[in-house]
């Protein structure tokens, strides 16, 4: 899915036994995940400037270029948390071609995430988390495809995030939407699978090529 970066990938392996099911290996695979977390949030804090907005372009490009083979009739972005790829311009240029777009909200903890319809340059607040929402929060149904920010990704298309557990919530119900990750592609990396993550169809990352 992606080539060699510039920058080195996440190379921390959780132990063998992770996901056995004990007390202590439980608490060992937690704490692998802590710190590849930790690794991954600096492997990405080391692009900036002018490096990673052209990075920003360049996974934009993908983005664009899979919304136009694919056309979902609603399409799920996200708002950029603690260095996460860019798409604001990207944005912009899906609402001129047509696209309708809608932002994930938090409603409630340990749930799904809800979705509210937006248009790139309205009066934004915040939810529950503090994460940026449409002022008008015009809830809408679970959009059939969704862009999902990695803050790791591995070569079969599974994603490690925060650890909330959002993303896994939203996509366990019902029809599984269409799902493209996006993430850098200095994020990489190989970690323990537990047995409600689900792989993402793609990722794309700038040194992928769509177009």
């Amino acid at each position: 899915m992606t080539g060699e970066s510039r920058i080195p990938c996440a190379s921390i392996v959780p132990p063998d036994n992770a996901s056995s099911g004990t007390g202590s290996d439980k608490t060992g695979a937690a704490a692998a995940k802590a710190a590849l977390r930790k690794h991954l949030k600096s492997q990405r804090a080391g692009l900036a400037g002018d490096d990673k907005r052209a990075a920003d372009r360049r996974i934009g490009a993908q983005v664009l270029a899979w919304w136009r083979r694919t056309r979902p009739p609603l399409l799920a972005v996200y708002w950029p948390l603690g260095g996460e790829p860019d798409l604001g311009d990207t944005y912009r240029t899906l609402a001129l071609e047509g696209a309708a777009l809608a932002l994930p909200v938090v409603r409630e903890r340990h749930a799904p995430l809800a979705f509210a319809a937006w248009t790139p340059g309205e009066a934004m607040d915040k939810d529950l988390t503090g994460i940026a929402v449409p002022a008008d929060l015009r809830i809408v149904a679970r959009p059939p495809a969704l862009l999902v920010p990695c803050l790791g990704f591995d070569e079969a298309g599974y994603r490690l995030g925060y650890g909330g557990g959002f993303y896994d919530r939203t996509l366990a119900g019902g029809v599984r939407p269409a799902t493209l990750g996006v993430a850098y592609a200095c994020q990489a990396a190989q970690f323990d699978i537990d047995v409600h993550d689900l792989p993402l169809d793609l990722v794309v990352t700038e040194k992928t090529t769509l177009e």
